[in-house]
């Protein structure tokens, strides 16, 4: 069975850790066990392919895409590209608690940062879940990713049949060991450093098991018999070769490459990542509900005491004129410009470049 072989990966006598990594690679199918974070809204193909193009293995983060619209970005990668790639889907929270007055609250105060906010904003009616996990299985990607919880056993067992990977997104050791019972082939373990959404399997839990990556790494590959990549504030070769020689197989990367041509990242927000250092990061309920990690900017600042967030969808639907027109005009101060801290090590070169570079820098210093 494929987790039983993957598994084996870690229990190989003598086995170095620049080997346990290319091993993964191997298996895998590419040259630097290097992976692009599933970031939705921010992983368009182009920037897929061109991490495959050097060595790396590309990401689709679905969530907001359609089943059609998976399709269609998984045709649009195999044009370009021959390379793996994962594709990413949120598990649905339970249905929020809705509570009118505080919703208007909400709109009257968003309305001074963008647009005014419709009355029937937050009515906005979600993707189908299930339509878009058998777009996934049909897309036939390398590997499936799951983060905010576990996908339900039918669905896993779907995805054994089909032999595509499951990647179970992780932010602390409970939760790695149910993934692993759940299934999962491979742990990705996301520290809290980690720009954009933390994957908590509760909500509720995600501002209070706030656990940094180099302690919740070597904890989580001691606890399970799996592959651990690593995720949360990697973006050069010195963090890559600290995550293997605590146990990683392989990192996986987002703010990193939000700089690169290829993924058509805002200009005005791409230029502030150069310049953010770790301590202008905030971790923030105040764009969609769900804890997440973004720039500072006036808006998140003003956000702490105003009427508390709704919880997500509805905080998300509430805010999309804003973000919508910060995105249009180039506002900084009310823009969601996801970072994680280690965002002004982000280099503005192309995406293929950044992977070859990082791990021949990364071999180098493991020897």
């Amino acid at each position: 069975m494929i987790r039983d072989r993957i598994g084996n990966m870690k229990e190989l006598p003598m086995q170095s850790d620049l080997d346990r990594a290319l091993d993964f690679a191997g298996f895998l199918g590419i040259e630097a066990p290097i992976l692009l974070a599933p970031m939705a809204g921010a992983c368009p193909p182009s920037l897929s392919a061109a991490v495959a193009a050097g060595g790396g293995f590309g990401a689709c983060g679905a969530l907001l895409l359609s089943p059609e619209q998976i399709a269609g970005w998984a045709s649009e990668m195999r044009r370009s590209s021959n390379g793996g790639f994962q594709m990413n889907l949120w598990i649905p929270d339970p249905e929020p608690a809705r509570d009118p007055a505080r919703e208007a609250e909400l709109r009257e105060f968003l309305g001074q940062w963008g647009p005014d906010v419709p009355d029937d904003a937050a009515d906005a009616p979600m993707l189908d879940f299930a339509a878009q996990c058998q777009a996934m299985l049909d897309a036939s990607p390398r590997a499936v990713s799951s983060i905010m919880g576990l996908y339900p056993p039918e669905f896993v067992a779907r995805l054994k049949e089909r032999g595509i990977l499951w990647f179970a997104t992780v932010t602390t050791v409970a939760e790695a060991r149910a993934a692993e019972a759940a299934g999962a082939d491979v742990i990705v373990a996301q520290g809290m450093e980690a720009g954009g959404h933390r994957g908590a399997f509760n909500a509720s839990d995600a501002r209070s098991a706030m656990v940094g990556l180099f302690a919740l790494l070597p904890a989580v590959v001691d606890a399970v018999r799996l592959p651990v990549v690593a995720t949360g504030g990697i973006a050069d070769a010195r963090a890559i070769a600290a995550a293997l020689l605590l146990g990683a197989s392989g990192v996986q990367i987002g703010t990193g490459f939000l700089r690169a041509p290829e993924a058509g990242t805002n200009p005005v927000w791409a230029d502030a990542l150069g310049r953010t250092a770790p301590e202008d990061t905030i971790a923030t309920e105040a764009f969609s509900g769900r804890l997440g990690r973004a720039i500072r900017n006036a808006y998140t600042v003003a956000a702490d005491g105003a009427p508390a967030p709704a919880p997500y969808p509805v905080q998300r639907a509430l805010t999309a004129p804003m973000r919508a027109d910060a995105a249009r005009t180039g506002r900084i101060d009310s823009m969601q410009a996801w970072a994680g801290q280690s965002a002004a090590q982000a280099l503005a070169e192309p995406a293929a470049r950044i992977v070859t570079r990082l791990w021949r820098e990364t071999c180098t210093r493991l020897g």
